[in-house]
């Protein structure tokens, strides 16, 4: 089982809130350097925020990361918000965002290290067509 993994979220929603997704790309770390995708996810998630939709591919992502039987985990994602709050530097004021919050930071005690990091959205293209996946899915078969 890996033991470092790299994983990329993303949350969106078409509208704010609208139909809302999320997505997650999950790499295995060797010596260091990124391997390869061991996982992917790609949900829909109902009407929502993008925050919200942010927030709970980070949820799903340390969920993911557990059962895989990590024990340092780096999240990478395009929410400069999410992460400024994660990491201390904002307040987290809206209630639905706090309680989510809150399940993050309980998930981040079962692992030994725990780090989120903030990339431009052209490095996290692949959570983010994980996140369209999921909404484009959902709306086809709204329409079939």
């Amino acid at each position: 089982m890996p033991k470092h993994l790299r994983i990329y979220t993303d949350g969106g929603s078409r509208g704010n809130p609208g139909p809302s997704g999320l997505g997650v790309a999950i790499h295995v770390m060797r010596d260091g350097a990124e391997g390869e995708t061991i996982a992917t996810l790609a949900e829909y998630l109902g009407k929502a925020t993008n925050n919200q939709a942010e927030y709970t591919a980070i949820i799903r992502g340390l969920e993911h990361a557990k059962e895989l039987g990590a024990e340092v985990v780096e999240m990478v994602m395009d929410s400069e918000l999410a992460v400024k709050q994660l990491n201390g530097e904002y307040r987290v004021r809206n209630p639905d965002l706090a309680k989510r919050y809150l399940q993050i930071h309980d998930l981040r005690q079962q692992f030994k290290k725990v780090t989120f990091r903030h990339v431009r959205r052209e490095k996290n293209t692949e959570a983010d067509a994980l996140v369209n996946l999921a909404i484009d899915r959902h709306l086809k078969k709204l329409n079939s």
